[in-house]
């Protein structure tokens, strides 16, 4: 590996080098969808994101005879380690051309940075939080990516696989849903004999509650914090991250895609559930030159959001308070969710990832026709 030198990212430069690497690498792919340059920037940036409040994180660049090679990026996460009782760094926005030197030097970096800070395994591909995309594609290289997940090479996991000393520490499922022409009846009576059994409500909000008086948007991710909680290396979203995601995502969502469960059994009509979906912008971010909004890639972004002009949808975040899930409550979202699809003629919808051993979350999609399209993986080895 005497060709190969890694670079520890210094400057904001660095940093714009670090995330153009990607759009190079897959400028040729048929499959990636590339995230937005600005969103990657403020997600990587230590100034910026709020999860810097309890994560540690440096990144690398891999040049071989002086030509950008590979990226890495190595995360303490704080919070999850202390929450898990471990002693893990992550490594995530991984992208390296098919060399096995190239992602041996890139794991060895992010290895010494973990061994430095005290750490005793390495894991990944993971983010800050759950909230970056996590997990490397093993299965489903032909399908079109999501902008909420990772996209990688067939190479990846098999060069992986060669470097010896990682084990498969955690297995994802993602599921493509037909969009039923028409309600399946009986899931329809189900649902609305679950609403009336247990007093379960749908709400629907407008968005100025979102950071109004109620607080519509703190509520729901308290939700996700309470759902996801004992997930795969979950760590509790913050005050500030909440607001920080709320604040950036809130503008961009369509609100008849916002669907909330509220138990009217209890005097403040808790929020029990509520479920996250958005427009598929897969093709609309394909036609981001590099990633950028502009020239144009801001109308196809609006085109996909405001206009519905595409074919899927994206489950993005589904929770449901533990204690309601035998209630079958899972089911109102989509009770509410599946006119919307069918009135803006979506054909079909994808989940995002999902512990292949959740059978209960994977349950849910029998009552539609789905296919498991996509599979990924998490890494483990020790230090």
């Amino acid at each position: 590996m005497a060709n190969i030198v890694i670079r520890k990212v210094e400057t904001k430069k660095d940093l714009k080098t670090f995330i153009d690497f990607h759009y190079t690498l897959y400028a040729t792919s048929d499959y990636d969808v590339p995230c937005l340059f600005s969103d990657e920037m403020n997600t990587l940036s230590k100034d910026i994101n709020a999860a810097f409040e309890f994560c540690e994180a440096e990144y690398f660049l891999a040049y071989k005879d002086n030509q950008l090679a590979g990226r890495v990026a190595a995360i303490i996460n704080n919070l999850a380690n202390k929450r898990w009782d471990q002693k893990n760094v992550r490594f995530g926005w991984i992208d390296f051309i098919d060399d096995i030197d190239v992602l041996r030097a890139l794991m060895e970096a992010v290895e010494d940075f973990g061994r430095q800070h005290g750490m005793t395994h390495i894991v990944g591909p993971l983010g800050f939080t759950d909230m970056d995309p996590e997990g490397m594609l093993t299965y489903g290289f032909d399908r079109m990516g999501t902008m909420p997940t990772i996209y990688n090479y067939a190479y990846y996991p098999q060069l992986f696989e060669q470097l010896g000393g990682y084990e498969v520490d955690n297995r994802y499922n993602e599921y493509l849903v037909k969009v039923p022409e028409v309600m399946p009846e009986k899931f329809k009576k189900v649902s609305e004999m679950i609403m009336k059994r247990y007093n379960l409500h749908i709400r629907k909000i407008k968005r100025s509650e979102v950071f109004g008086k109620e607080q519509m948007g703190q509520k729901l991710f308290q939700i996700i914090n309470a759902t996801y909680k004992d997930l795969y290396g979950y760590s509790e979203m913050t005050e500030r991250q909440i607001h920080q995601t709320v604040k950036m995502f809130a503008p961009a969502l369509d609100m008849t895609l916002l669907t909330f469960i509220e138990d009217w059994n209890t005097p403040e009509h808790r929020i029990i559930g509520a479920g996250i979906t958005i427009s598929s912008l897969a093709q609309a971010m394909r036609k981001c030159r590099r990633g950028r909004l502009l020239p144009w890639g801001w109308w196809h972004l609006i085109r996909a959001l405001k206009f519905h002009k595409t074919e899927g949808i994206d489950l993005l975040l589904i929770g449901i308070l533990p204690e309601y899930r035998s209630k079958g409550a899972n089911a109102l979202l989509f009770y509410d969710l599946i006119p919307m699809f069918q009135k803006y003629k979506y054909k079909w919808a994808e989940t995002q990832v999902e512990m292949a051993d959740n059978k209960a979350v994977q349950g849910q999609w029998d009552a539609f026709e789905h296919e498991n399209h996509k599979r990924r993986v998490c890494w483990k080895k020790p230090l």
